[in-house]
């Protein structure tokens, strides 16, 4: 590396932190963890070489907390500092800081970041560029009359969209006009509690869409390549359920056409370590800049297993300087993988998330499975952050054997205590119309009665014997690990409120 990084603090928790925290061991890179309170004992803080404890439960007052993570990397001596996803990822204000005290940001530049979290700025740079956006107002305003002013020159159904933020936040589908106004003045609300900026504007409903995105990786030298495409049309709320690639509708046409539209786009704003470009891709075949990630994604290990390529130990590597080691020409896709995302979370309950202790793990094994977790057994799942688990990844020759193993996984795969969503992705990878490629956007609202409202006849009495013989087991192996220590002292017994004793 030109700039070459010895440490990296790990601005995150959970999968995310261990998947990085793992990329840094092959590179002989020492990793500094973050923690809140309650995960005192997260995975990732005893995978760490070091960990710091920033804060109190709440988001706010720990990960989110800048000033604490900066001053954590100076304590710890780390010369680097990758955000993962969520929390500070896509916070220019927090890279710009990192940038400031003379630190190593493993992502874009700040510049970039902020332009890109602005989804009126991005569609300006890519109509600029040449890149096809959906048709929509202009501009945007958090004065409700002048959006119901440009909403009345779009035709069709329409959503009404925050400028800033994403997950679903500050956006509303008007199908029926009367509602407009109520829309409007739901999604500047939602806005400004979520983002602090109410600014929302006018995009038109392309009916009916697939949701392709494609990895981007750029080096500090000017190389740009793309990795492929994620087909990500298996959506609730708005949110990413379960991912594939390849994509079966793409043609190596539309997939050269669309590929090359991600590198025009990431080139036009500088862009510089892993991205995604998101697209919709519409009936007809033709395609729309939908935003750009400017991080690491969930769905990223899909072309991990599909390329060949690391893509997080390439977000290190080109933050210390060094050139891509490819060019486009060497990049090919090889085989399938789907990735099923493992909530923590109730599906009789509107998929609320569901906490409590993990009193009894099988993680499922066996040819084409990955598993990219961030819990383990008797780790209790709190209410504080968002409910993954972890992310089962299948890999096959074809789909159809991709399918089939994570098939098998899900079926492999035991979690007692917390309620999760492992019924939710069998039911999905069942359904006949995934099976043969027929999804988009609308697969989860169009199948509601097949995938989502699927019960069980499980009878009282199973239940209460399974919670019995759950209870006793937990009691058992709690009695055993406080007999283990009481025996043999942790070096976790004995915590400063700063930092945990390292050594690699």
């Amino acid at each position: 590396m030109s700039n070459k990084i010895d440490k990296v603090l790990v601005a995150n928790r959970g999968e995310i932190a261990v998947r990085i925290m793992r990329a840094c061991r092959e590179l002989d890179v020492a990793t500094v963890a973050v923690y809140s309170r309650p995960d005192r004992t997260a995975l990732h803080v005893q995978l760490a070489d070091e960990a710091v404890c920033v804060g109190d439960a709440p988001p706010q007052q720990s990960y989110l907390n800048i000033d604490a993570v900066i001053a954590a990397a100076r304590a710890t001596g780390a010369d680097a500092i990758h955000p993962g996803y969520g929390f500070l990822a896509e916070n220019h204000r927090f890279a710009e800081r990192v940038e400031a005290e003379g630190l190593i940001f493993i992502g874009p530049p700040a510049t970039v970041i902020r332009a890109m979290g602005s989804k009126l700025e991005s569609r300006e740079t890519m109509q600029k560029a040449g890149v096809a956006v959906v048709p929509g107002s202009k501009g945007g305003s958090d004065d409700a009359t002048r959006v119901a002013a440009d909403a009345a020159r779009i035709e069709g159904p329409i959503f009404v969209k925050a400028s800033a933020g994403g997950g679903g936040k500050g956006l509303r589908l008007v199908t029926d006009r009367r509602d407009i106004d109520g829309a409007i003045r739901e999604a500047i609300g939602e806005a400004k509690t979520a983002f602090g900026d109410g600014t929302v504007y006018i995009e038109r409903r392309v009916e009916n869409p697939r949701h392709i995105e494609f990895q981007i990786l750029a080096d500090m030298h000017g190389n740009v390549v793309h990795l492929f495409e994620r087909e990500c049309s298996i959506q609730r709320r708005h949110q990413k359920v379960l991912e594939e690639t390849p994509s079966r509708v793409l043609t190596p046409a539309l997939r050269e056409a669309m590929g090359q539209a991600a590198v025009t786009a990431a080139s036009a704003v500088g862009y510089v370590g892993a991205g995604t470009i998101e697209f919709m891709l519409d009936p007809e075949g033709k395609f729309y800049f939908l935003e750009m990630n400017t991080r690491i994604q969930v769905e990223h290990p899909l072309t991990e297993m599909t390329t060949g390529v690391d893509l997080v130990q390439w977000q290190i590597r080109i933050a210390g300087g060094e050139k891509l080691g490819f060019a486009q020409n060497d990049l090919e896709q090889r085989g399938h993988s789907i990735e099923c995302r493992i909530y923590a979370e109730d599906e009789t309950q509107n998929f609320m998330p569901s906490c409590g202790v993990i009193t009894r793990l099988f993680e499922p094994a066996g040819p084409g499975i990955r598993i990219d977790s961030g819990v383990y057994e008797l780790w209790e799942v709190g209410p504080h952050y968002d409910p993954i688990m972890a992310k089962i990844i299948s890999y096959g020759g074809d789909r159809e054997t991709a399918r089939q193993r994570m098939l098998r996984a899900l079926e492999e795969y035991t979690v007692h205590g917390p309620r999760t969503n492992i019924d939710l992705h069998r039911r999905v990878l069942e359904h006949p119309s995934f099976i043969a490629g027929d999804i988009d956007t609308t697969f989860l609202d169009l199948h509601a009665a097949d995938v989502l409202n699927a019960t069980t006849d499980t009878p009282d009495e199973a239940f209460v014997m399974a919670a019995l013989i759950e209870f006793m087991g937990l009691s058992a192996r709690k009695s055993r690990q406080e007999n283990a220590r009481a025996s043999s002292p942790s070096v976790w017994d004995n915590v400063g409120a700063w930092e945990i004793g390292s050594g690699r």
